[in-house]
């Protein structure tokens, strides 16, 4: 059959449209990439101790996730850089298992100012309700208040497994998170009490689960995920973070993945 002129034009646009089409995605995602990253984030590192293989393992995981994602991650070990105009440029903040101890005066101000204010979010883990005298430190009271009223009082320095229970699954922090979950060889925290009247618990540990049994435990309210609605920051803390195979944890990878975007207000991209 010959085409006419006219059918023979509109062939070669139908055929071209697909080329067309790749060639408009590339452009976008070149634009988009060249723009910078999309935020900013810094996270605070315990720099050395028995924290170290799980901080390693955590700057792994974030690395990957802000290649995948386009963001641009920082990391620092101390507090001595931080004031108004450091936090200024990052629109999330993360503890992995810094304590709450040892900040400069300077540090403290910017830090409850930037989640006082809302100037960004801020994800803590393991280590950050560390809440007590500690090292020849003097609690932190406002950090106390922040992380519920709570007071450090006990570990479990021989490890268990225990059983987490979703207590709120319609938080965006826990989106596609399977419930319950098992988190292996843990070193569970008590506190002087819950901070439950004080924060929007979102997830417990079940101290029935414990494998092996012991009997450091809080009672049958023991929250291990928490946020403090009273901030006008998005805030997430996750009591989880001494061994780096958390990151082998769906469930654990799931919440920090959930926990980083909605912390910042932004969207994955994948």
């Amino acid at each position: 059959m010959r085409l006419t002129r006219r059918a023979l034009y509109h062939a070669m646009i139908y055929l071209c449209i697909p080329a067309l089409l790749l060639s408009a995605v590339k452009i976008a995602w070149a634009v988009s990439t060249s723009a910078g990253p999309r935020f900013r984030v810094v996270a605070i590192a315990e720099p050395v101790g028995i924290h170290s293989p799980f901080v390693d393992a955590a700057m792994i995981w974030l690395n990957q996730q802000a290649a995948n994602e386009n963001f641009a991650i920082d990391y620092i070990q101390n507090t001595d850089k931080i004031n108004d105009d450091f936090l200024s440029h990052y629109q999330l903040f993360i503890q992995l298992n810094y304590p709450p101890y040892n900040w400069t005066p300077t540090a403290q101000a910017a830090f409850i100012k930037y989640i006082e204010e809302g100037r960004g979010g801020w994800i803590g883990f393991h280590h950050a309700s560390l809440l007590g005298e500690f090292d020849g430190f003097q609690m932190w009271p406002w950090f106390s208040q922040f992380m519920g009223g709570i007071r450090w009082k006990n570990y479990i320095a021989s490890f268990v497994d225990g059983t987490v229970t979703v207590e709120d699954k319609t938080h965006p922090v826990m989106k596609d998170v399977s419930s319950p979950f098992p988190v292996l060889h843990e070193e569970w925290y008590t506190w002087d009490k819950s901070p439950r009247p004080n924060v929007h618990v979102l997830a417990t540990v079940d101290e029935n689960t414990y494998k092996p049994s012991t009997d450091i435990k809080m009672g049958s309210d023991h929250p291990v995920i928490w946020t403090n609605d009273h901030m006008k920051a998005r805030n997430i803390y996750i009591f989880m973070g001494h061994h780096a195979d958390l990151f082998e944890n769906q469930a654990f990878t799931t919440i920090f993945r959930n926990s980083i975007f909605w912390a910042a207000k932004q969207q994955p991209l994948h």
